[in-house]
C-alpha cells in the first residue's frame, strides 16, 4: 500500500485488520496550514470555514483559562481544611483537564491551531501578570501614603 509521506490509511483490505471499513483517515506528522484540521473530536470542525474559525477561538479560551487559572484563589481564614483543599484540587483538575485538551489540539499539527494556542497562553499569562502587578502597586502605594502620614505626624 502505497501512502504518501506523513499520512495514514485505512481501506477495505484484510491485511490492515479493518475488516468492512471503507473510508480512509488522514493523519498529518508534520506542521500544515488550512482549515481541513480533525481538531479534538472526530468530523471537528468539518471542513467549514466557519466551524474552522470557531475551533480556533475554542482553543484560544482554553488556553487563555489555562493561564488565568493558574493562579489559585487564597482560602479564607476559617475555612474547613478539607473544603478549601477539595476546591483548590477542584480549580487545579480543571485547569490540568484544559491543559491536555489545548496539547490534544496542537496534535493536530495545523499551524492555526498552534499559533492561536500560543497566542491565548500569552494573553492569559499577560492578564494574570498584569492583575498580580496592579495589585502589587496599588498596596505600595497604600504603603507608601500611609508612611507618609505617619511621618508628618
Amino acid at each position: 500500500m502505497n501512502m504518501p509521506p506523513g499520512s495514514m490509511s485505512t481501506s477495505n483490505s484484510s491485511s490492515s485488520g479493518y475488516h468492512g471499513m471503507n473510508r480512509k483517515m488522514m493523519m498529518h506528522t508534520s506542521f500544515y496550514l488550512g482549515k481541513d484540521a480533525i481538531i479534538l473530536f472526530s468530523g471537528w470542525p468539518e471542513q467549514r470555514l466557519g466551524m474552522y474559525v470557531l475551533a480556533l477561538f475554542f482553543v484560544f479560551l482554553m488556553a487563555l483559562a489555562v493561564e488565568v487559572l493558574s493562579i489559585s484563589p487564597d482560602v479564607k481564614t476559617g475555612t474547613n481544611p478539607i473544603v478549601g483543599g477539595a476546591m483548590q484540587a477542584a480549580i487545579y483538575g480543571l485547569k490540568m483537564a484544559l491543559a491536555y485538551m489545548v496539547m490534544l489540539s496542537i496534535m493536530s499539527f495545523n499551524v492555526g491551531v498552534f499559533i492561536v494556542a500560543v497566542i491565548g497562553h500569552a494573553f492569559g499569562s499577560f492578564l494574570v501578570k498584569s492583575r498580580a502587578l496592579a495589585t502589587a502597586n496599588k498596596a505600595a502605594a497604600a504603603g507608601s501614603s500611609a508612611a507618609g502620614v505617619a511621618a508628618k505626624v
